[in-house]
């Protein structure tokens, strides 16, 4: 941690200045993180700094000196010691976004060595942790050591976020989640990127997701968001790179733990979902070229075709949660996995083709029957949640099957209807929807 200023400011002239859309120096950010580290801040002054920030934003260099606070308020972690090129890769978060459980494994049996720190999910469904927690046994906390351990002896470890790193990031994102002051790019940007480097990885990837299941509900915004990501990672040395993908629709078609779980599985076994397929070797193509072990991403599309055909992209991932004490045999067999006493067929009442299946909606009608969290404190069902039967650009015949609700308690009348409302149909031939907009 590093050592505080003996500097005296009054926060509320900070605010002040910020209100006037006047620029924030380095000393000002730091005091203001550490001070407010320390409890010397109270949240609601925080509260009124950070929806200035929102309203009038941040310059690039605000913006810098703020993630390197973040990133200096608690340890950092020292991949160094490890041989190989240490890769990460981080979503901005969507529904059916299993993208970890699949790329990590492919990313290790190509060499990369993937250090990844994850987190829990807050709304329509499971984080990562909740996810690779459905499998019986896993430990998704180990320390520092074990941590590195694994990752050097096996090519992969997902866990959890310690305590001790990026503490200011903890503390701030509880507050912004609570205050309406999540959607702002300096403080998103901020949030991703001084974690990123506090968990030290050479090369990360990010997934920058638009539309109405993401925060950034344009490509536009989206691609802002991602470019000041990779200007703060690139300055301090990493190689960073961004997808701009489409949350308007789920990724895949699994919504839910357990079910997420079983999708990412069969994705490593080369029957995964077209455009969640499509999404890990394009992702991982690129990260392999970055690091160096592809000489482009035309090779490194290659290698990563070529671990799945052979089966040692799964084997990493047996691998893994076989280190980290979870059940192989649920990865052997996914059947074995958490399963819903009760599977619902929802059908069509009319023919055409769907022009659109809502992310967000769907998102939280999973939430609303237990594959999701919307408190802290909720506690979710790994079984639970929603498999579709149709995506945009599908045709569909009154009477096919549009999603199957995997439940424990009978479904409401009006939840089922607002399930019919998720998806909107259209008489006309609607094209397939294009996941990946753009690459930076």
């Amino acid at each position: 941690m590093w050592r505080r200023e003996a500097v005296q400011m009054r926060f509320v002239d900070i605010i002040e200045k910020k209100r006037w859309k006047e620029e924030l120096t380095e000393k000002e950010i730091y005091w203001w993180i550490q001070h407010y580290i320390a409890g010397e801040i109270p949240d609601y002054q925080v509260s009124a700094l950070l929806m200035a920030v929102v309203l009038n934003g941040m310059t690039v260099q605000e913006t810098s000196a703020l993630t390197m606070a973040m990133m200096e308020s608690g340890e950092t972690i020292d991949l160094s010691c490890i041989p190989g090129i240490k890769v990460d890769k981080h979503s901005t978060g969507g529904v059916g976004d299993k993208t970890t459980l699949a790329l990590g494994p492919m990313l290790a049996a190509c060499g990369a060595k993937v250090a990844k720190m994850s987190g829990r999910g807050l709304g329509s469904t499971g984080g990562t942790l909740d996810k690779l927690e459905s499998i019986r046994g896993f430990n998704c906390y180990l320390d520092k050591e074990a941590f590195i351990n694994q990752v050097q002896d096996i090519g992969i470890a997902v866990i959890g976020q310690t305590e001790s790193l990026v503490p200011a990031d903890k503390k701030l994102y509880a507050l912004r989640d609570v205050t309406g002051t999540v959607a702002s790019i300096p403080l998103i940007a901020s949030s991703i990127i001084s974690k990123k480097l506090a968990a030290g990885a050479e090369v990360i990837e990010l997934d920058v997701k638009y539309g109405d299941g993401a925060f950034m509900k344009t490509a536009d915004e989206a691609g802002e968001l991602a470019k000041m990501m990779i200007y703060l990672g690139e300055a301090c040395g990493r190689k960073v790179r961004a997808m701009i993908t489409d949350m308007n629709e789920p990724l895949g078609m699994a919504i839910g733990n357990a079910l997420e779980v079983k999708e990412a599985v069969a994705t490593l076994r080369g029957r995964g979902p077209e455009d969640f397929t499509e999404l890990v070797l394009t992702s991982g193509a690129n990260i392999l070229a970055e690091a160096g072990l592809a000489a482009d991403r035309a090779q490194g599309r290659r290698k990563m075709e070529s671990v799945l055909a052979d089966g040692s992209a799964l084997e990493k991932l047996k691998a893994m949660v076989e280190a980290q004490g979870g059940d192989t045999a649920q990865i052997e067999n996914p059947e074995l996995l958490p399963e819903a006493a009760l599977i619902t067929p929802i059908f069509s009442r009319e023919d055409g083709f769907v022009r659109k299946a809502s992310a967000l909606e769907l998102g939280r009608l999973a939430m609303e029957i237990g594959a999701g969290r919307e408190t802290k404190e909720a506690v979710i069902r790994p079984e639970t949640g929603i498999v579709l039967g149709k995506k945009t650009g599908d045709r569909v015949a009154a009477g096919e099957v549009l999603a199957w609700v995997h439940h424990s308690e009978p479904l409401q009348p009006a939840w089922i209807e607002r399930l019919y409302g998720a998806f909107e149909m259209s008489r006309e031939e609607v094209p397939k929807k294009q996941l990946i907009y753009r690459m930076l």
